[in-house]
């Protein structure tokens, strides 16, 4: 279904931004023909109704056309057409000169029979209707091109209709709600959804009927299936019988018009408004009569009634009410092209649809130029971070840079090594661990890694199916291989750097030989990354200061206003959690899946109590980090000394600053804040550092110093991918960011899978919850609260007990995001999913960048 869904995605876009921009032209034409008769009436009022200043009756046809004939010798009359209301012109076809398809149309005094000026305004529509109609080519060349797009037309509304069809196609506001308060693309993309449903049938008739006049070939299999049509008109004109071969022997007979007209008011018995007496040509013996009755269905509602030219004796009498449904549809084809077969408001909607062509032209090229810029500034970026890095000369010998990366850090770093190693004029080769091997690894001498642990020891979601390949050969096959190890972790979990380690051993079994000592990273050491660089120069032989030039510059912290806090599960048997809300006027733009690094700080009575046992005034100027500030704010930003010191900025000295922490944001840019999930850590009856700082001890307004990074490891989808989002606690945070942002651009097929200890008090997601589901925005919603049954239950639980579902969706290629407790959840829901989609598809799926984890 995904590869479906990308296939008629890429023929919706390709035939929008191509037939699409000619359709513009196709649709403002028919917009502007849509009212073209009341508009050359509203222009030309004295030929609207002609006035009677004679006194005399309006003429029958039959003097109509012979006084008009007698004036005009030269041409022939083809066909005249009258009308019931007084006053109104009648109209007369003259027979095209030799060599052309359609002869000169003139309105003519119903009371003089003297042919009327030519109304202004209408060589403007007949320039119209050519562009419309054949884009002003020639019409045999523009009729084929017109029908072509007219395919194309029903092409973009079946498949814009497939690609935007929601999960609950029953529920309005998934299909109509236009919804103001998006914008940028997402606000372009529900526009153009949106509009393009309410002008679908628009769209689908015009389109079909457009095809039944663009080929011909498929017009006359049309009519002649309901027994219609141009040609089956000219055989009723010509005469039957023994009669037939005699009048064909014959010169064609002098229609007797007034005998015609008699028998014509006969058969009809008054009810007509309108009438088109088409005159016998050639072999044809018969006078066709089409009209409208005086209250007709729509304006080609047409009956026809064929009259014995010579006699006036009707022959045959085709009622439009008799005929079958076949027949009145193809009579119906131009109402149904124009909305007239619906009135008044049916002409409003295919106008407005037409119209709407522009609208749809306009929103799909931003699209397309807006992913185009999109992917155009990626490829920016990476040729900015990439090296670009020259074809090794004779006798150079490259090295391979790996890198493992978990939240795209390690990445970072293997990206600026290799452009400061490239810049030394060494050649490099950048590849992923996760796409190399051992055999890749032989073709190497020297090999640089950059490896991050995930959580405790645990490889990159993406290495884990290589961890273990790696681990199981066995072999001396690397002893020509030399390598430098940079090892990424975090020294608060037991096994720091538990991956590097992991495959320095695995280097070192299959016989490679390491460069210098492995290099352990924690947070982003700086120490650690400088000796790194050393270890680079010392073995490349290069200057230090050269690879220094390359030292990643990280982001600055930024004072943000705390706006608002919120407990979120008064009651709960489980630590208080709070909704967190900061801002900053011109913050920059994030995606979701971001993460905050904030610096926390003490709290106030811990300072205080330090101050007063150490006998120091707070309000003391001291030097600290190379910026002038008081002792008391010092101490704040640092781990509090166990001991004293002698003077205040002696203390100052030996101050050491607080870890900054992370938090996974749980808002979008559109909300215009950064809003945050905390949950108010206990240890030894003392509230955690951060945890306290921001639900207990930061008073309102109070600066909280943060920075905003990517993560592009819990990257959103941004496509009609379905996803499923599982998470439990305040890791709801990061599963929040991304159904909001999706919700907002339209992506409705999304699965929450979420768990808490009591429906009663931990709920806290429900009503939001609820707005999704309403909006079609929440296809499948799966909540498990553990301390509501006597058996715990957990979102591990519930994934098993839905594990066709879940087989279904991940075939659909949907991607998996899983946020919250490293502990119990995490490892839980990994095996459930291995146990449910079986362990070799599990690792596919990790393979391929589908399973995506901000656990903690």
């Amino acid at each position: 279904m995904a590869l479906l869904r990308r296939v008629w995605f890429q023929i919706h876009w390709f035939i929008g931004i191509t037939a699409g921009s000619v359709l513009v032209v196709i649709g403002l034409t028919g917009a502007m023909l849509s009212f073209r008769a009341e508009i050359v009436d509203a222009i030309n009022p004295e030929l609207r109704h002609v006035s009677n200043l004679g006194g005399a009756g309006a003429l029958p046809p039959a003097a109509l056309a012979e006084h008009v004939q007698a004036a005009h010798p030269e041409h022939r009359i083809a066909a005249l057409t009258v009308f019931a209301e007084p006053g109104r012109p009648a109209r007369v076809n003259f027979a095209p000169p030799p060599g052309q398809r359609q002869g000169e149309v003139r309105l003519v005094d119903p009371f003089t029979a003297e042919l009327l000026p030519e109304p202004k305004g209408d060589a403007f529509f007949e320039f119209v209707e050519s562009l419309h109609r054949w884009l002003l080519l020639p019409r045999d060349a523009g009729k084929p091109v017109t029908g072509t797009l007219a395919v194309g037309l029903l092409i973009l509304a079946l498949s814009g209709l497939y690609l935007r069809w929601p999960r609950r196609p029953l529920a309005w506001r998934a299909w109509l709600k236009l919804d103001f308060a998006l914008t940028g693309r997402a606000f372009l993309w529900n526009l153009h959804a949106v509009a393009g449903t309410v002008a679908l049938l628009a769209y689908l008739a015009s389109s079909l009927t457009g095809m039944y006049w663009g080929f011909d070939a498929l017009r006359t299999v049309v009519d002649s299936a309901a027994g219609e049509g141009r040609m089956v008109r000219s055989q009723r004109m010509q005469a039957d019988g023994t009669a037939a071969k005699v009048a064909k022997a014959a010169a064609v007979p002098k229609p007797d018009l007034q005998r015609a007209w008699q028998s014509f008011l006969q058969e009809t018995q008054g009810d007509w408004s309108q009438a088109t007496l088409r005159l016998p040509a050639r072999n044809a013996t018969q006078i066709e009569a089409t009209y409208l009755r005086a209250n007709p269905e729509h304006e080609r509602a047409r009956n026809r009634l064929y009259l014995d030219a010579a006699t006036g004796e009707a022959t045959r009498h085709d009622r439009y009410a008799d005929k079958p449904l076949a027949g009145r549809l193809v009579n119906s084809i131009y109402p149904l092209h124009m909305g007239t077969y619906w009135g008044m408001p049916g002409r409003i909607v295919m106008m407005l649809a037409s119209l709407g062509l522009a609208l749809f032209a306009i929103t799909g090229w931003m699209l397309y130029l807006g992913r185009r810029r999109t992917k155009q500034a990626v490829r920016d970026e990476r040729a900015r971070l990439s090296p670009a890095l020259p074809p090794a000369g004779r006798g150079a010998e490259p090295v391979l840079l790996t890198f493992a990366t978990q939240t795209g850090h390690a990445e970072r770093i293997a990206l600026q090594t290799a452009a400061a190693l490239q810049s030394a004029g060494v050649a490099v080769v950048l590849q992923p661990l996760v796409r190399l091997s051992v055999d890749a690894l032989q073709r190497y001498r020297k090999v640089l890694l950059v490896a991050s642990t995930f959580g405790d020891g645990d490889p990159p979601d993406s290495l884990r199916a290589f961890a273990r390949q790696f681990a199981r050969q066995t072999g001396p096959g690397l002893q020509h291989v030399h390598y430098g190890l940079l090892a990424l972790g975090d020294r608060h979990y037991a096994n720091f750097c538990g991956f590097g380690k992991a495959l320095d051993q695995d280097l070192r079994g299959h016989g490679a030989q390491a460069l210098f000592p492995m290099i352990e990273v924690s947070n982003g050491d700086a120490g650690a990354l400088a000796r790194w660089r050393q270890s680079l120069a010392e073995a490349f032989a290069v200057r230090v200061d050269t690879l220094q030039a390359h030292q990643p510059t990280a982001a600055p912290f930024e004072p943000w206003r705390l706006v608002r806090r919120t407990l979120l599960n008064a009651g709960s048997q489980g630590d208080p959690l709070f909704e967190i809300e900061l801002a900053r006027p011109g913050a920059a733009a994030w995606e979701p899946g971001a993460l905050v690094e904030l610096l926390p700080r003490q709290s106030g009575p811990a300072v205080e109590r330090f101050l007063r046992d150490a006998g120091l005034d707070g309000r003391t100027l001291v030097r600290c980090d190379g910026l002038e500030r008081t002792l008391e704010d010092a101490l704040a930003r640092s781990a509090l000394p166990v001991a004293s010191a002698a003077t205040a900025q002696a203390l100052a000295d030996t101050l050491l600053p607080l870890a900054p922490r992370s938090y996974s944001v749980a808002s979008i840019t559109a909300d215009g804040c950064v809003q945050l999930l905390v949950r108010q850590a206990r240890r030894n009856g003392e509230l955690g550092l951060a945890s306290g700082w921001l639900t207990e001890w930061a008073p309102p307004d109070a600066a909280v110093e943060l920075r905003l990074l990517p993560n592009p490891a819990f990257a959103l989808v941004d496509d009609d991918a379905p996803c499923i989002f599982i998470g439990n606690g305040s890791g709801f945070a990061g599963l929040r960011a991304h159904l909001r942002e999706r919700a907002r651009r339209g992506h409705g097929r999304n699965w929450l899978v979420f768990g808490e200890r009591n429906a009663a008090h931990d709920a806290f997601c429900a009503a939001e919850i609820a707005q999704w589901q309403a909006a079609g925005a929440l296809e499948r919603v799966d909540l498990v609260f553990s301390r509501d049954q006597p058996q715990r239950l957990y979102v591990q639980d519930r994934l098993r007990e839905a594990a066709d579902a879940l087989r279904q969706w991940v075939a659909d290629g949907a991607v998996i995001h899983v946020c919250g407790s490293l502990e119990g959840m995490a490892p839980g829901v990994d095996s459930a999913l291995r146990e449910v989609l079986g362990a070799s598809a599990f690792d596919d799926v990790i393979a391929q960048g589908r399973y995506r984890r901000d656990v903690y």
